[in-house]
């Protein structure tokens, strides 16, 4: 399988929010905690949000489904 290294950025104020190691192609549609390699993201009960207060997606417990219009992947 193919594996790539992605930064996930908040798409108002383009601070990086996550390193992600992305496995297989296709969209981001959420985020697997144990492949977050860096973490700058603050979060409130379930919810996390950029330094800006940018909502970037919800925690699901193994995994964060992401709020697509929010990030930018690259």
């Amino acid at each position: 399988m193919r594996r790539k290294t992605l930064t996930i950025r908040c798409n108002q104020c383009e601070k990086t929010i996550f390193t992600y190691v992305k496995i297989g192609k296709g969209k981001v549609w959420h985020c697997w905690k144990k492949r977050i390699l860096e973490n700058y993201s603050n979060q409130d009960g379930k919810k996390i949000q950029c330094e800006c207060g940018n909502l970037i997606g919800i925690d699901h417990g193994i995994f964060i489904k992401l709020k697509q219009h929010n990030i930018t992947v690259g």
